[in-house]
């Protein structure tokens, strides 16, 4: 049984997987979750969710991650669930070029229902497919660069850069909430001097 001061330790982020419909956003959540690939394909509908905790620099961080409808039917009520999310994740099929191409779509739907400040990265799925590639990893890495954004390719069946693209998008998150709170802890000091501080005080006792 969790003791009480062992959930308020507790980190809790939510996170959400969107684009278009069949680009391998379950997969990706299953192979994430129970370390397997399920090849039968089952459209999500409406919205779905599943949980696991993580470790991060000895912090546990609780991620909830949903897992969205791509079709436009359920465009509606998937934006409702925007609100509150720490972090995003947009994903494309590279043997699918209009998947790619509704990224940009995807990215104007986060601007308008999410939070300003919330952490995207772009992955494009299916990567162990690349006899049927029709986007090229290089216009990947140009349109997350365009926006500012993450980006990996992935593949859910190969078990590809999953495990990373989780863990860099929720260090990402934890890395400003904790920004945030030495900010809210220590008006007036730079977090950023903060941390230069502490090298230089780990280097000097080093040499010493």
């Amino acid at each position: 049984m969790t003791s009480r001061g062992e959930a308020e330790h507790v980190i809790r982020v939510k996170l959400m997987l969107i684009g278009d419909t069949a680009v391998g956003k379950t997969s990706i959540l299953v192979r994430f979750i129970k370390e397997v690939f399920d090849p039968i394909f089952i459209t999500t509908i409406g919205i779905d969710f599943k949980i696991r905790t993580i470790e991060l620099d000895g912090k546990k961080i609780k991620l909830q991650i949903w897992d969205t409808a791509g079709q436009e039917r359920f465009r509606t009520i998937t934006t409702a669930y925007y609100r509150g999310a720490m972090g995003i994740m947009l994903v494309y099929d590279i043997t699918n070029e209009k998947s790619f191409e509704n990224i940009r779509n995807w990215i104007r739907n986060i601007e308008e229902h999410a939070s300003q400040d919330v952490d995207k990265m772009i992955l494009g799925n299916k990567c162990d497919m690349n006899d049927k590639r029709v986007v090229s990893k290089e216009k990947g890495e140009s349109l997350a660069i365009e926006h500012g954004i993450k980006f990996m390719e992935t593949s859910a069946k190969a078990s590809i850069n999953v495990e990373e693209a989780f863990f860099t998008l929720a260090r990402d998150i934890k890395a400003k909430m904790d920004r945030k709170l030495f900010v809210a802890d220590n008006p007036g000091v730079s977090f950023d001097d903060y941390k230069m501080c502490c090298i230089n005080f780990i280097f000097i006792y080093f040499l010493c």
